[in-house]
């Protein structure tokens, strides 16, 4: 770490907490208690609606979290939905009609979407009403929201360390309390990375369990999928059911409303260090082994677990990973005219540079990442869902993994934190990240990650139920 790399991160750790709670129409009520309070009429859409609006304003002042504001946010459903009038952002790599998509990047001019994206689409039959769009880093390749120009987004827990990434922007906000949910995707652990930084609840749901993604779809191997960032576990379960109702997947069993955990007690896998080598570090550790007591006190069986998968799976995904910013590079222009790849961030620049020295090795790298199934599938013999880290180390101080860091030793430090994320991406299966029931020894959440077989989202709704209620999840109203 260079000298002025490391007096940054002294001026970002000197940061304080930030949060938007107060009492106005959304109170500190979550999305499912919110739309309640609206269909009482105890608060009206349009209320809310204004009161978002000002604590999202307020949360960017001091998080940067946001790309694109609404400036006359207004309720945009036709009043049904689970989620009728609860405010919400969608992340800037999702086309929302008449706002641009820029996906994080400087390497062009976005311009005005013509319709929206399939995803957008479903997340508005929920009856939600959007308020804007969230940051992003460039083309949601980093696991932080940070960028070679201009304000990274900050941890609303300390605003010196990262938000996570991708969907940081949405994470932020809502930890903060300007929103009760925000969207998320998630092609490598966007989603769950982001939640364990900022101490939500991140579901990636199975591959089609919701509308395939635009980008993801036109993939070798499509990794990409779409969700939301919460506060609580009944959130993330009414989405998955509102979101059904748009789009039903045949090829998955009917997940239907989750609401409590169940009486049935699962055998857990326990995996505490990366199948890539990556070692968990102290704080992390802890907070997994004790969640594993936990569990084991609530009556489930608990023995530890090896996911055997291919020893060139890091290798292979970072290949695999450079081939999304290669093909970025090449077909830029289709975001818009101005494109030059030449622009695109130290990240993504380095990710085509590697994949450029190894294009030669796709087709072997494509046939292993694709076997990776039956590795996972094998760790699942005789269990239910496996235990693990969401990341091999706590939240980071803001710089530490930033696109300017060059790319040898950016790649290496991103490695060694995104060590257990992306299996779940390539096999296509769920997995949800938890807040562990107490923050670190200087007050920043930490992520324990819940792994399922295909399918799987109630029995990880249902152990996510059951400890919310065994302790509840560590919050910035409370802290």
């Amino acid at each position: 770490m260079t000298t002025s790399e490391e007096q940054s991160q002294g001026r970002e750790q000197e940061r304080t907490r930030v949060h938007v709670f107060r009492d106005d129409a959304l109170g500190d009520l979550d999305a499912v208690g919110l739309a309640a309070a609206i269909r009482r009429g105890e608060v009206s859409p349009a209320e809310v609606a204004r009161d978002a609006a000002a604590r999202v304003r307020d949360a960017d002042a001091r998080l940067d979290a946001v790309q694109v504001h609404l400036d006359v946010p207004a309720p945009q459903g036709d009043g049904g939905g689970a989620f009728a009038g609860v405010p919400t952002l969608v992340k800037d790599n999702t086309d929302v009609a008449g706002l641009p998509t820029g996906h994080g990047s400087a390497a062009f001019v976005p311009r005005p979407a013509r319709r929206h994206a399939a995803f957008t689409r479903q997340l508005l039959s929920t009856g939600v009403t959007v308020l804007g769009k969230t940051r992003l880093p460039e083309f949601g390749f980093s696991p932080t929201t940070e960028f070679e120009a201009g304000p990274p987004v900050r941890n609303p827990w300390n605003t010196g360390h990262s938000a996570g990434g991708s969907s940081g922007g949405s994470a932020a906000l809502v930890a903060a309390g300007a929103v009760p949910v925000a969207h998320a995707n998630d092609g490598g652990g966007s989603i769950r990375i982001p939640a364990a930084c900022c101490g939500l609840v991140g579901l990636k749901p199975t591959r089609g369990r919701t509308v395939p993604n635009a980008q993801g779809r036109q993939l070798p191997i499509d990794i990409v999928v779409d969700g939301l960032v919460s506060r609580t576990v009944r959130d993330s379960a009414a989405f998955l059911a509102a979101a059904e109702l748009h789009h039903r997947n045949p090829k998955l069993p009917a997940l239907g409303l989750v609401e409590g955990p169940a009486d049935r007690r699962l055998r857990i896998g326990l995996l505490v260090d990366s199948p890539n080598g990556a070692r968990t570090d102290d704080a992390t550790r802890a907070a997994v082994t004790e969640t594993a007591r936990r569990l084991e006190r609530l009556g489930h069986t608990v023995t530890s677990v090896e996911l055997a998968v291919d020893p060139r799976f890091t290798e292979d995904f970072l290949t695999y990973w450079g081939l999304l910013s290669f093909l970025i590079g090449a077909t830029g222009r289709t975001m818009g005219a101005e494109f030059d790849r030449h622009r695109m961030d130290g990240l993504s620049r380095g990710l085509r540079a590697t994949y450029v020295a190894n294009w030669r090795r796709t087709p072997g790298v494509l046939r292993r990442l694709r076997r990776t199934r039956e590795a996972y599938a094998a760790a699942f013999r005789g269990l239910d869902v496996i235990l693990s880290p969401v990341l091999a180390h706590t939240t980071p101080p803001l710089g530490h993994l930033s696109p300017s860091v060059p790319y040898a030793t950016l790649i290496e430090r991103i490695l060694a934190y995104v060590a257990f994320t992306p299996v779940n991406n390539v096999v296509g299966t769920p997995s949800i990240s938890l807040p562990a029931a107490s923050t670190t020894a200087d007050g920043l959440p930490v992520g324990v990650m819940f792994s399922g077989r295909p399918g799987a989202e109630r029995t990880l709704l249902e152990l996510a139920f059951e400890l919310e209620a065994d302790q509840p999840f560590p919050s910035l109203k409370d802290a």
